[in-house]
């Protein structure tokens, strides 16, 4: 990579990845001028979910899927390959060794945007990273010292409704058509009425 070029983290569980997030994505690409989106699933605890879960490997392979042939767009499994536990700044810190001459932000929601001052290490995270945080027509709040960079925008995808949807067929637009498929293949998110397990 060039110096000065943008690199921009996107971490989440993305279980699964869907047409929102992508959306999120190139809206930060488009309106920063950015080089590379780093997806970044992260792990899941077992004990704070209520829904079917994918497992990492299949939530890694499903944004593969979703980002294969986009020039902007990379996947690492960082989080999901380092020991727990794994703070942002911590990857952040790695990201930054591969790439020392990069410029890096970090792309969030507008409710991680305001839980992030209880983060670990907020403040060193702020000075590895500026902030661009999607919002859906509200202004956050600025945190001071923290580089903030606004984009917004409005995409109905839902993970929580995909995965509900899928024993139906239901909400597979919000989907690209692979990653539906291998959703369907290995039956990630079983009907949980019907007891059905999914792939591991």
């Amino acid at each position: 990579m060039s110096k000065h070029t943008k690199i921009c983290l996107f971490g989440g569980t993305f279980d699964p990845i869907h047409l929102g997030h992508m959306h999120i994505a190139q809206a930060a690409v488009d309106h920063l001028d950015l080089d590379k989106v780093i997806f970044l699933p992260c792990k899941q605890s077992p004990h704070k979910s209520d829904h079917a879960q994918a497992s990492e490997k299949d939530r890694l392979e499903m944004c593969r899927i979703a980002t294969a042939g986009i020039e902007w767009a990379d996947v690492d499994d960082h989080d999901l390959v380092t020991n727990p536990p794994c703070y942002s700044w911590k990857t952040a810190e790695s990201i930054a060794k591969s790439f020392p001459d990069a410029e890096l932000f970090w792309l969030m929601g507008t409710d991680q945007w305001q839980a992030l001052p209880r983060w670990n290490r907020p403040e060193h995270l702020a000075t590895l990273v500026k902030f661009i945080v999607y919002t859906r027509g509200e202004t956050p709040d600025p945190h001071k010292g923290y580089e903030l960079h606004c984009i917004s925008g409005n995409h109905p995808a839902s993970a929580t409704e995909i995965r509900a949807s899928i024993p139906e067929d239901l909400l597979t637009e919000w989907l690209h058509p692979q990653v539906a498929q291998y959703i369907k293949k290995h039956a990630l998110y079983p009907d949980e009425q019907t007891g059905h397990s999914g792939h591991s």
